[in-house]
């Protein structure tokens, strides 16, 4: 999946049902993602397929979550949108 994807302004966190943000592969043993920053939840992309199953998401730690904000924000973890 990339960043462009139309896909990604329509799906959805099973959860709350609000937006989710494409991670990128940043390492060779890290895996594309699509994350939940209000919930700090994490869902694996497998085989470009998106596992939107509620028990297909994890929860990250709390330091996980500010790296991620971090990653998502090009370093600015106050963008909008992205509030904790």
């Amino acid at each position: 999946m990339n960043p462009d994807d139309p896909l990604l302004r329509i799906l959805a966190c099973p959860l709350d049902k609000g937006p989710l943000h494409l991670l990128v592969p940043d390492g060779p043993a890290a895996d594309e993602a699509l994350y939940n920053p209000r919930l700090h939840r994490r869902y694996p992309i497998v085989d470009g397929i998106p596992q939107l199953l509620p028990s297909s998401g994890e929860q990250v730690s709390d330091d996980e979550h500010e790296e991620l904000l971090l990653r998502l924000t090009g370093g600015n973890p106050q963008t909008p949108g992205m509030a904790q």
